[in-house]
């Protein structure tokens, strides 16, 4: 059992910034990976970003440029850095983690993201 503890979500104008951050229950670096989905009102669930173990990283296009996903060994955390936020990045959003291939998948609680002026 992985717990995991999100933070960071809030309220924030168009072009703001915001932290997302993702407390495991256990050493980030034990977990082959770790992620963020992100649902908006009636849309389908799409993955953001994740990164792994080796450090390797995947972001899909809307937001690159603009997201970085990250691990922050000292806290032990994995965050989302989201930069130049757009109205349409509103959505609530889940960090996951794998702590190996074919394991069982953990999720967090979720956390709401809005942009808006």
């Amino acid at each position: 059992q992985v717990l995991l503890v999100e933070s960071g979500g809030g309220l924030v104008q168009p072009g703001g910034s915001l932290r997302l951050s993702c407390a495991p229950s256990i050493s980030i670096f034990s977990i082959q990976i770790m992620g963020w989905y992100r649902q908006a009102p009636g849309k389908q669930r799409e993955l953001v970003a994740f990164i792994t173990s080796s450090g390797a990283t995947n972001i899909i296009e809307s937001v690159k440029g603009r997201f970085t996903v990250s691990r922050d060994s000292a806290k032990n955390t994995m965050d989302l850095q989201m930069n130049s936020l757009k109205p349409e990045d509103t959505a609530v959003y889940n960090c996951y983690a794998q702590p190996s291939v074919g394991a069982t998948v953990y999720w967090g609680q979720g956390t709401q993201v809005t942009v808006s002026s």
